[in-house]
């Protein structure tokens, strides 16, 4: 049997929590790998409630990435269920996280372009 004092203890829960949640900031959007497997993307800086979505999974946000046409606007999220600011906001964060191949090809209107698009923005 293996015994762990209670103050080596607390210490491992913290480093696995830390390794479990994770943040990453851009631009314009931050997301947050949640202990509990879910993902959430948010305006960056953004306090309230509105500028933020929570997925399931990462792979729940892959999978609407992978939906969406080679060139897209805030406006194709709208058939996935995403409303309001949180369409752009997605947006955004597809054209700014490295996992996504994906860039900003316009600022107005708001369009990303998968594999590389021209980012004139």
């Amino acid at each position: 049997m293996h015994e762990v004092s209670r103050s080596d203890a607390a210490a491992l829960c913290g480093e696995l929590e830390d390794a479990l949640t994770e943040r990453e900031e851009f631009l314009h959007t931050a997301c947050e790998h949640r202990e509990d497997g879910g993902y959430v993307v948010e305006r960056r800086n953004a306090s309230s409630a509105g500028h933020r979505k929570v997925f399931d999974s990462v792979d729940a946000l892959c999978r609407l990435y992978d939906r969406l046409p080679d060139s897209f606007t805030a406006d194709d999220l709208d058939a996935a269920g995403v409303t309001g600011s949180r369409r752009h906001m997605l947006v955004w964060h597809f054209a700014e996280h490295p996992r996504f191949d994906c860039s900003l090809a316009s600022k107005q209107p708001l369009t990303a372009a998968k594999d590389g698009g021209e980012d004139d923005a």
